[in-house]
């Protein structure tokens, strides 16, 4: 059974070639970004195995399914970028990584804050510049402080667990509390409540039409003054422009992105020989409070192996006519 595995990089090859490939199972990696312009290169592969910022539109997917594609294998957990009435219409079965290493994207997220914090981004220039003075590099201690977690999932939830180690009080915000999360001491609010009493505010939830631009103009004059943002989680969460704003008079005191709504033209790719041409990320990275990492957070030894191990198993399952972790339109 072909595959062929778009936007795939060394990690990928490295990670998919060393887990447990069924027998069968013929793999082809393709590090173009799978979009209309490239869907010709599925030609004859069964399966498609994309990632978070392939083009999974409708023209795309009738494309595939006219190319003889019948599965749609999602190396992650989000799947907001397949039109997935247009893949049940088309007979396209689509399924996805549910799970892999929540510490990975939890951990990155406690690294954005300690960096920001701290400002060890600031610190390391100076530094390597022979510049050994300490000023405008105070930051503050996270014990005791107020942390709000935007959903509690898996991720959200080992999030809660860090953070309650440092010491931090935990307020959270979802439909579903998690009793992981409430036995750590964790008040469930509303979101308006959750952004005013809130230091820190990390973002671990899905992207939908409900949760899409979560953060904006006004959520972020509901925030304290000063206060500290986290998205590890999608980049739609936020209305990025809306950022400027809240980091220029201040209501922002500190940025860390490691998702961006336009990153899709972006991330992945080496383009420092290139003229940035967003300009709203451009104005973004002037801001000396502001560390913004190209979609890292995933990237663990870990990680890689058990989305490339369930990547494989939902492939196995799919042909064997049980699929797993299969995706309802």
């Amino acid at each position: 059974m072909r595959t062929i595995i778009f936007s795939s990089q060394t990690y990928d090859r490295d990670s998919f070639l060393a887990a447990d490939c069924p027998a069968g199972l013929e793999l082809h990696f393709q590090a173009a970004r799978l979009s209309l312009d490239t869907a010709a290169l599925a030609e004859q592969h069964e399966v498609v195995c994309a990632f978070i910022n392939d083009d999974l539109s409708a023209p795309v997917l009738e494309r595939l399914a006219a190319g003889g594609t019948r599965l749609i294998a999602l190396r992650s957990a989000g799947y907001n970028h397949v039109d997935l009435p247009a893949a049940k219409r088309l007979g396209l079965a689509v399924v996805r990584v549910p799970a892999y290493s929540p510490h990975a994207v939890a951990e990155h997220a406690v690294a954005l804050i300690l960096a920001l914090n701290r400002r060890l981004h600031r610190a390391y220039n100076r530094t390597r510049e022979g510049d050994f003075s300490l000023h405008g590099l105070t930051g503050f201690d996270l014990v005791g402080k107020t942390v709000g977690i935007v959903g509690t999932g898996q991720i959200g939830a080992t999030f809660a667990k860090i953070m309650h180690g440092f010491g931090c009080e935990l307020l959270a915000y979802d439909p579903y509390p998690n009793p992981e999360v409430l036995a750590l001491g964790a008040r469930y609010l509303s979101l308006p409540e959750l952004l005013a009493q809130s230091r820190i505010i990390s973002l671990h939830c899905p992207l939908n039409e409900q949760s899409k631009h979560l953060i904006n103009r006004d959520s972020l004059a509901q925030m304290q003054a000063g206060a500290m943002l986290i998205n590890t989680g999608r980049g739609g969460l936020v209305d990025t422009p809306a950022l400027i704003d809240a980091l220029k008079d201040g209501q922002l005191g500190y940025l860390g992105l490691d998702v961006y709504e336009e990153e899709a033209q972006l991330f992945f790719e080496d383009r420092s020989d290139l003229p940035l041409q967003d300009d709203v990320l451009a104005r973004l990275l002037t801001f000396p409070n502001v560390i913004i990492t190209a979609h890292q957070a995933f990237l663990t030894r870990e990680a890689l192996g058990a989305i490339a191990a369930t990547t494989l198993h939902n492939i196995a399952t799919w042909a064997a006519g049980a699929p797993q972790n299969q995706v309802e339109g």
